[in-house]
């Protein structure tokens, strides 16, 4: 079978290495030696897919429905794994092997084209948010996970970068920066965290009516990770008259069903926001980026 990657992953990866790197022309044939090696049975690769990895939906040798993916060293896959071995299924995928192959993870198989997201908007994000919470765990001993202040280190950086040659974006990106220097000075506690949560990140299950996918883990407070789901749906906020006041009543909500200090949720959902646009801005995605920073200026 030819692993040719989707059109959103060749396109995803573009923006993260404008350079290039040799990883998607290697792609097919690791591919092939991943199913070789566990003697799997491909059924298809999934399309769209996601936009740091490629996914491949298979089977095991004795049948049982699975998902094989692949991605580069810059998508973190050795720590999604990490993740995924110390939530040991709860709340989230099952890993179904130890570290086999470096950058390649076989998993348990949900439904690929059923998420939170096809729910109605408050079923949505209530099935979310309880998903959510099973993840926020305390990081095992000695983790190797990234932390939001690392994180979000290198992510200012980039944003000054930006705002030093773009004064459209210059007030909210200080806005955002204040916010986070702010929020780092006494995090609250320190948990295991998804780090790229949203409703498309949450998809039905077999054991679980829903587990999440995609990991992108990091160290630090819930509030950082319960802020990207605040803006779900950004389009349709924005198209709403009422956006504003519907945004501020979901940042309230959200805080008081997971016991999240609502002032520290506005403040990431501020800075992740304000981060994301400028990030869209910076790759040309300029519709993206004006939505996101339309949204960051209501909070």
């Amino acid at each position: 079978m030819a692993f040719e990657p989707p059109q959103r992953l060749v396109r995803a990866l573009g923006e993260t290495a404008p350079d290039g790197d040799d990883w998607l022309e290697k792609l097919p044939e690791a591919a092939r030696q991943a199913v070789a090696l566990r003697e799997l049975t491909v059924e298809r690769v999934q399309v769209p897919g996601g936009r740091s990895s490629l996914v491949v939906l298979v089977r095991r040798p004795d049948g049982t429905p699975a998902v094989l993916k692949l991605a580069p060293p810059r998508a973190r896959p050795e720590s999604e794994r990490a993740a995924l071995a110390h939530w040991g299924g709860l709340g989230a995928v099952q890993l179904l092997e130890p570290s086999v192959t470096e950058g390649v993870l076989l998993l348990e198989r949900l439904h690929p084209d059923l998420s939170v997201r096809s729910l109605p908007e408050a079923k949505a994000l209530l099935e979310a948010a309880g998903t959510l919470r099973r993840l926020w765990v305390e990081p095992p001993a000695g983790h190797p996970f990234e932390t939001v202040a690392e994180r979000t280190g290198r992510q200012a950086e980039a944003m000054r970068a930006t705002a030093s040659a773009d004064a459209e974006v210059a007030v909210l990106v200080d806005a955002a920066l204040a916010a986070r220097e702010e929020l780092l000075a006494a995090p609250p506690e320190q948990r295991l965290l998804h780090g790229t949560f949203r409703q498309s990140k949450v998809l039905a299950g077999e054991r679980m009516p829903w587990l999440a996918v995609g990991p992108d883990p990091v160290v630090g407070e819930c509030a950082f990770d319960l802020a990207r789901l605040v803006r779900d749906r950004v389009e349709d906020l924005i198209a709403q008259p009422s956006g504003a006041a519907t945004t501020r009543r979901r940042v309230k909500r959200l805080a008081e069903s997971l016991d999240v200090d609502q002032e520290r949720l506005r403040g990431w959902t501020l800075f992740r926001a304000v981060e994301s646009g400028v990030r869209a801005r910076r790759v040309g995605r300029p519709q993206d980026a004006e939505l996101l920073l339309e949204f960051a200026g209501w909070l």
